[in-house]
């Protein structure tokens, strides 16, 4: 353990590598567990969405709607009324397989009145995620067989596309894991850290400082299909990367 400009760093041994990861435990690591399988999934949006009885529920709780406009997400809506995503997620019943819309209504419960988010200044745009590869998202956040279930997105590609920084941070992990292949992770220094697996060859390693768009490693072949699992993960706890990526 050593301090580094202002964090304590740990350096764990695990095998046939060694990570340094800023976090609180050991336990991080174990975070992973490998998603089930890869069962094709359609894309839904919002609007195709059958009705449902807390969407209709909300109407009826104080509140306010917000209109999506093009390029907004649900983590900077959330950001902007002051609220955790979860928060408009659980009001607006949104399912793990859908992703908010341009034009959408959005009920945003307790808010008085809706807000005008102004344009991203490039500060801003640099905070934002983006998607590390672009394909047709094949396995969900949530998805199950047997006894796991998908703990980010399995996203298809061609085999040696570029996977792509989804947002500027330090690598604390360059190297196989059991179950995920190749594996990359990146400390975004806010408590957010995002992971790319399933690759064919990693392209940064442990400490580098990559940014936004940055490639990171090469698209592999997995079972067959070749596509890119990406996790994000806010401390330990598995979000749905979808409520966090542009659509």
């Amino acid at each position: 353990m050593f301090k580094c400009g202002g964090h304590t760093v740990v350096v764990y041994q695990l095998p046939k590598l060694i990570a340094r990861v800023r976090f609180p435990s050991p336990a991080f690591l174990l975070f992973f567990v490998f998603w089930a399988g890869c069962a094709t999934t359609e894309y839904r949006p919002l609007s195709e969405q059958p009705p449902s009885k807390p969407a209709a529920e909300a109407k009826k709780a104080e509140g306010v709607y917000h209109k999506v406009t093009k390029g907004q997400t649900l983590w900077r809506i959330a950001k902007a009324y002051g609220m955790p995503v979860e928060d408009i997620i659980k009001s607006n019943n949104i399912p793990d397989v859908a992703a908010i819309e341009t034009d959408q209504l959005i009920f945003i419960p307790g808010a008085r009145e809706a807000k005008q988010i102004a344009p991203r200044t490039p500060d801003e745009k640099a905070r934002e995620f983006a998607w590390p590869v672009k394909g047709r998202v094949i396995s969900y956040f949530n998805d199950r067989r047997g006894q796991s279930a998908n703990r980010g997105l399995d996203i298809e590609a061609n085999e040696g596309d570029a996977v792509k920084a989804c947002r500027e941070g330090i690598v604390v992990m360059a190297d196989y894991m059991a179950g995920y292949g190749q594996t990359l992770m990146i400390d975004h220094g806010d408590g957010f850290i995002t992971a790319y697996a399933q690759n064919r060859q990693l392209l940064s390693k442990l400490g580098d400082h990559v940014y936004k768009g940055d490639p990171i490693a090469e698209a592999g072949r997995t079972g067959g299909k070749t596509f890119v699992h990406f996790e994000l993960r806010k401390g330990e706890t598995a979000l749905n990367p979808l409520y966090y990526l542009p659509q």
